[in-house]
């Protein structure tokens, strides 16, 4: 009967098997699914800045509303009051409806000069947003693209990535949490994913560094979960070599 130490081995080896078997499937994709979201946020910042341009512009174009209305009122009072004018009494009511038509006109020709410079700040933001917009086009182009060469590689190990997912949720709960937590941590800090390793050929299968024979032979015993002192992988095992048998030389037939 295996001791328990054996048992916790033989878990957390078979962990890391289906680890590094869905590990192969995500190298195929490479860095596809960091490129597609790299491209759907930097699509999103083109949208917000789209979004914030178009409110710029509405918002200049209720500038221009106000600016043509108060044209409006200046002209009403302009008409109003050269009827004034029409009926003063002496000089100086005169003189004071001539400085508020004056007025008026002033602020009829301030009003005309906001609505062109307006107008102008109107145009380079629309064009502006022509130029967002080929960049957008061309950045869904790429994310389509992206995109469905992503699908095509993940429907081809859909299949087996559902399996593996369940066989790993199975295979986890057969591990301790507080060795499954240790596990966790080393794989993210391992360049290959490996968290636990057999010897083989002598060295660790992690890092490669020789484990000395004394080292081996406790890990054969399989009584306590030994790291390797040189990357802190989980020694799960030592695979024994194939030795394989010379074959007999073949003698010569006599002439």
């Amino acid at each position: 009967m295996e001791s328990p130490v054996a048992q916790k081995l033989e878990a957390i080896l078979n962990l890391q098997n289906i680890d590094s078997r869905l590990d192969a499937i995500f190298k195929v994709r490479g860095a596809l699914p960091e490129e597609v979201q790299d491209l759907e946020d930097e699509i999103i910042g083109y949208e917000t800045r789209l979004s914030k341009f178009n409110t710029e512009i509405s918002s200049m174009e209720d500038e221009i509303k106000k600016y043509k209305d108060a044209i409006k009122d200046s002209e009403k009072l302009i008409k109003k009051y050269q009827d004034q004018q029409m009926n003063v009494r002496n000089n100086r009511e005169y003189d004071a409806i001539t400085k508020e038509l004056e007025l008026q006109d002033l602020e009829i020709q301030v009003s005309k000069k906001k609505i062109t410079e307006t107008q102008v700040r109107i145009e380079n933001k629309e064009k502006d947003i022509a130029d967002l917009n080929e960049i957008l086009k061309d950045r869904q182009k790429d994310l389509d693209q992206k995109k469905g060469e992503l699908d095509t590689i993940v429907s081809e190990s859909e299949n087996e990535e559902k399996k593996l997912r369940n066989d790993r949720e199975k295979a986890a709960k057969k591990v301790e949490d507080r060795l499954i937590k240790s596990y966790d941590k080393i794989r993210v800090n391992a360049k290959n994913g490996l968290a636990v390793v057999l010897v083989k050929r002598g060295a660790c299968g992690g890092c490669f560094n020789i484990v000395p024979p004394q080292r081996q032979a406790e890990i054969r015993e399989r009584k306590k979960i030994i790291v390797c002192e040189h990357c802190g992988r989980i020694l799960a095992g030592v695979e024994d070599e194939i030795v394989e048998e010379p074959k007999p030389k073949r003698k010569r037939s006599k002439k």
